[in-house]
């Protein structure tokens, strides 16, 4: 019996032997691939973390700075969160927050510079979308109309269509073009909802181009 169960234990032996010679290599090949996509994985984790913590840090820098006005020191910030973070969303937050300080101490170009990278380097829709609202404005201020109507036309995000015909509208009447002006601002009042308290900034806008909204609705009620 003895001598059965040692000549099978050594069949059994041999079989695995035969298997790890054909396929030991692989098995530890793919072990190691496992274990170092595993420890991959992980460190990027980590370093995502990091990376993430140091944006913020710098962002709340960033704000300490805007709130005190100090746009200089607001600029160096976000030019540091665009170079060391450009894939965050501190960086586009940041620029964005940096221009708004440049803009009130009269950098008009900085100002104009720091929204434009937002505008094209935000990976949120919303937030480019924001930048180029913003940067139609301080383009119209310096009379680069042209170049305000090309930016709004790349403003795209989902739920800001109001706010960009509006913008379009400010545009075009400071380009002297009063009826394609009064087009925009209908189409923003148009896509404004009724209880939206902007709505009445638009009405406004309509009144004093003699296209009233109210009015043009009660003319119309009163021809039926």
């Amino acid at each position: 019996m003895a001598t059965s169960l040692d000549l099978q234990e050594q069949e059994q032996l041999d079989a695995l032997k035969a298997f790890w010679n054909q396929y030991g290599n692989l098995i530890t090949w793919l072990l190691i691939a496992v274990l170092a996509a595993y420890g991959g994985w992980n460190g990027w984790q980590w370093y995502q973390r990091d990376q993430a913590a140091k944006a913020a840090a710098m962002a709340d820098e960033l704000d300490r700075a805007a709130q005190a006005g100090d746009a200089a020191r607001a600029g160096r910030i976000a030019a540091d969160l665009r170079e060391r973070f450009p894939g965050t969303a501190f960086a586009a937050q940041g620029a964005l927050e940096a221009a708004r300080v440049q803009h009130d101490k009269g950098q008009a170009d900085a100002a104009r510079a720091s929204l434009a990278w937002a505008a094209d380097n935000a990976r949120d829709d919303d937030l480019r979308t924001i930048a180029r609202l913003r940067l139609a404005g301080l383009q119209a201020d310096a009379k680069q109309y042209d170049a305000a109507l090309k930016t709004l036309d790349a403003a795209k995000a989902e739920g800001f269509e109001a706010l960009v015909a509006d913008r379009r509208g400010d545009v075009l009447m400071a380009q002297g073009k009063a009826a394609d002006a009064r087009a925009a601002y209908q189409a923003a009042w148009a896509a404004l909802a009724p209880t939206t308290t902007y709505r009445q900034v638009v009405d406004a806008k309509l009144t004093a181009l003699g296209a009233a909204p109210g009015a043009a609705a009660s003319g119309a009620g009163a021809g039926k």
